[in-house]
């Protein structure tokens, strides 16, 4: 059986809720334990980091991508089992998913939304259909999920929509979900 590998999309920025990190470290520990490989945006700062050095610290793999403009600013993790330069966010992106069996969402800014949306479209288009998991700590994502519930109601998406992203409280949730929708 071949190596999982689990994007996960979360923010530079650790947020106001402490429960966010911990939620984080838990993530990548459970990656790590699960014998999993982090696929994630190659940063060292905020939730990004927290996870990537949780699941080092667990004895998990790493897979980190990074476009040369961010190198920066969201300090390119350089100690990762596999480090990608790119050259553009899209192609971030791309790669990203591309290395991954399943995605998930944590608490995170713009930068996550433009990537749960652009993979949630990739969905939509048929051009995967990868596992689609919001960890949604302290009700962080209710917001997303009732924008989507009205997307629906207001005829501009099928409800089958809702059925590609399922929702989990906890890390331990959000593996129990992965661990069912990759066996």
């Amino acid at each position: 059986m071949t190596k999982k590998s689990i994007c996960v999309y979360c923010g530079s920025r650790f947020g106001t809720d402490p429960a966010f990190a911990v939620e984080a470290e838990a993530m990548g520990r459970l990656v790590a334990e699960a014998g999993w490989r982090l696929v994630y945006g190659a940063g060292d700062v905020g939730l990004m980091g927290a996870v990537a050095r949780a699941t080092q610290a667990a004895g998990g793999e790493t897979f980190g991508v990074i476009p040369t403009h961010l190198l920066r600013q969201e300090v390119g993790k350089r100690d990762l089992t596999t480090f990608v330069i790119t050259e553009t966010m899209h192609e971030r992106k791309k790669v990203m998913l591309m290395n991954a069996d399943a995605v998930v969402v944590m608490p995170g800014g713009a930068g996550s939304l433009d990537e749960f949306f652009e993979v949630l479209t990739w969905r939509q288009l048929g051009l995967h259909d990868k596992p689609m998991v919001l960890l949604d700590v302290a009700g962080y994502w209710g917001p997303l999920k009732a924008l989507m519930d009205h997307t629906v109601a207001q005829g501009f998406a099928e409800a089958s929509l809702l059925d590609f992203v399922q929702s989990g409280a906890s890390a331990g949730e959000v593996m129990d979900l992965l661990r069912r929708a990759l066996s």
